[in-house]
């Protein structure tokens, strides 16, 4: 099915089993599309769970000409400058910590603005880990950490995320704190109200754009939110099969390079005018 896009102002996308293929490379034309789509003066944001630091470092020769939603929302920035961002209380995230530790068998992860704090004893998870911390700082006791968080990520490496998601996370912290799950091996928790959806209602009423100015790209329960506020929700056909109700449109998978392609029809469409 063909779409005519031509008031799009604003494209955002999830990394993960979205944008990215499943070894984890970006498509290669993508630097290419971010150039025609500013010249079309139409926004291109990646919204992610991972932090901001490893979004710069990933493309660092395009971060001030993009938009990065990072951590879910709890860090948003606008071509180069932070425009937003929602901290957890010390309290809160020492109590999480003692919380992972003591009662799950999950990794806990503090995601301060500049890094990622694990305990020593993980180290052994560093390479893996570092695809999405950039930046990690091991330390002896997390509990000794007063830093500035907006994130608190549990890493589950026998990947029964969802599992302790639905029986044990959200039913602790889903009333006080927005809770969701990623992949089959992540949970992550921010302020309450913070995810890729509020981020990008921030971002529409930075823009004085609506919700049919804008298109969105997903696959996985963090990117619910997303998809549902804006027009143009887009699942990729390798998504998990019970997202495709969030979602009014379907593209190839993530290894067909699906986002591309509707960025092409976008970059056509606008050209077309």
């Amino acid at each position: 099915m063909f779409i005519i896009f031509n008031n799009i102002k604003l494209i955002a996308t999830d990394m993960d089993h979205t944008l990215l293929t499943e070894v984890g490379e970006l498509p290669p034309q993508l630097n290419n599309y971010i150039y025609k789509l500013n010249k079309l003066n139409i926004d291109f944001a990646i919204a992610s769970g991972r932090p901001l630091y490893t979004l710069t470092d990933i493309f660092s020769n395009l971060k001030n000409k993009m938009v990065f939603i990072s951590d879910n929302g709890g860090v948003i920035s606008y071509k180069g400058t932070i425009i937003a961002k929602s901290l957890l209380s010390t309290y809160d995230y020492h109590s999480m910590i003692n919380f992972v530790e003591q009662e799950t068998d999950g990794i806990p992860i503090l995601c301060a603005l500049n890094t990622a704090f694990l305990s020593k004893q993980n180290i052994e998870y560093d390479n893996f880990l570092k695809t999405f911390y950039s930046k990690i700082s091991y330390v002896d006791n997390l509990n000794s950490i007063e830093e500035e968080a907006d994130k608190f990520t549990v890493y589950f490496p026998r990947k029964n995320s969802k599992k302790y998601f639905t029986e044990v996370f959200e039913p602790k912290y889903g009333k006080k704190f927005s809770v969701t799950v990623g992949d089959t091996i992540w949970i992550d928790i921010m302020n309450l109200g913070i995810d890729k959806g509020n981020a990008m209602q921030i971002l529409a009423e930075k823009l004085d754009i609506t919700s049919d100015q804008m298109m969105a790209f997903g696959d996985t329960y963090n990117d619910i939110e997303m998809l549902q506020t804006v027009k143009y929700s887009y699942i990729v056909k390798n998504a998990s099969s019970d997202m495709r109700k969030y979602a009014n449109f379907e593209t190839e998978t993530n290894d067909n390079y699906g986002v591309i392609k509707i960025l092409d029809q976008v970059v056509n469409n606008k050209l077309e005018k």
